[in-house]
Formats: C-alpha cells, structure tokens, sequence
C-alpha cells in the first residue's frame, strides 16, 4: 500500500518579509492572492491535514482546501523558544555565537525552543503515521516541516535541512511504502 503526501508551503506571511522567526502572524495580501489563484487546482485527496498556524489554516482555506469533514490537525512548525517574533538580524547581532551554533549544530538549543535533530526527528515520526493507511494526503504545513519531512523520509544528515529551499505555495511530493519513502521531483500545478 503507497501512500502519496503532496505537502504544500503556506502562503507568505508579513514574518517571512521581514526575516523573522515566525510569530504565528497573518498572510501578506499578496500571499493571499497567489493563493486564491491556485484554488481548485488540487487533486482528490483521502485526507487532508492543516497544521495549526494561523498562516497553514489560512492559505488552506484560501486554497479551497474542503473545510468539511475538518481537515486533521498537522505539526506545528519549529518552535523557537525566545527567537519567536524577531528577525535574524536582531538575533544575529545580539547574539552572534548562538546563531551560528543553530545553523551548524543540529543539536543547538541555546534559544530555548527545538533542536534541528528534533525538528527532523518528529517529521520522521509524522510521515510514519501518515504511512500507516494508503492515499493520497493533502498536508499544509510550515515551510521548515516540509524540508524536516524531506531530511527524514531520504534518511539525510540534518545538516542538509539547510541546504533545501521550499518557496510559498510550492508543493513537495513524497511516496511511500514499507517504511521507505521517495521524493517526486518536477511536478507541475
């Protein structure tokens, strides 16, 4: 049995203009538009998952994304301790050892939220039980799970996480089966 997740990066928020950790802020109008312009382009779908931010339930109800049965509830993005709500350049400039500690140990916890290893570790774990039933899955998730959900399916160092650039609204398509998961690459909308 081959289960299919199409994951879908939410629209741009006003936090990811500014190069800020995410504060669970609004969409950008422009992010709104570009995601009513994709609406009703998706494919049937056996379940659809929506992670929690205000950003994910927005972009999939701009999406067109049914609203009923409730789509199931999807992992929250990366959580940042006392990053949360400041831009990298604040960070960097208060604290410059810890922001190079976070982008180069997956380990790194000085900002009191989750680590990289964490992070990948718990995308592993979620596409584990996506893969317990077959189908299709639809999942509007925060960009930093959709690269989390690729390092782990492909069984990459967590180092590559860095390494992998997922734009608003792209999709990123992994199949799987048996424990083993592939990356669909190229795919059209």
């Amino acid at each position: 049995m081959t289960t299919r997740v199409m994951l879908i990066s939410p629209a741009a928020g006003e936090a990811q203009r500014a190069v800020r950790f995410d504060d669970d802020g609004p969409l950008g109008a422009a992010g709104v538009r570009r995601a009513r312009a994709m609406a009703g382009s998706w494919p049937a779908a056996s379940r659809i998952v929506v992670a929690p931010s205000v950003r994910c339930r927005r972009t999939a109800e701009e999406l067109g994304l049914p609203a009923e049965p409730a789509p199931e509830p999807g992992p929250p993005g990366w959580a940042m301790g006392r990053w949360r709500g400041r831009t990298l350049a604040e960070v960097g400039e208060g604290e410059p050892e810890a922001v190079s500690a976070w982008l180069s140990d997956p380990g790194f916890t000085g900002h009191g939220g989750e680590s990289l290893h964490a992070l990948c570790e718990r995308a592993g774990d979620w596409l584990a039980g996506l893969a317990a039933t077959s189908g299709r899955v639809l999942a509007v998730v925060e960009v930093e799970m959709v690269r989390a959900a690729v390092v782990a399916a492909l069984r990459l160092p967590p180092e590559t996480f860095w390494r992998l650039d997922v734009p608003p609204l792209s999709v990123t398509e992994l199949s799987g089966r048996g424990g083993r998961w592939n990356l669909g690459l190229g795919s059209t909308r």
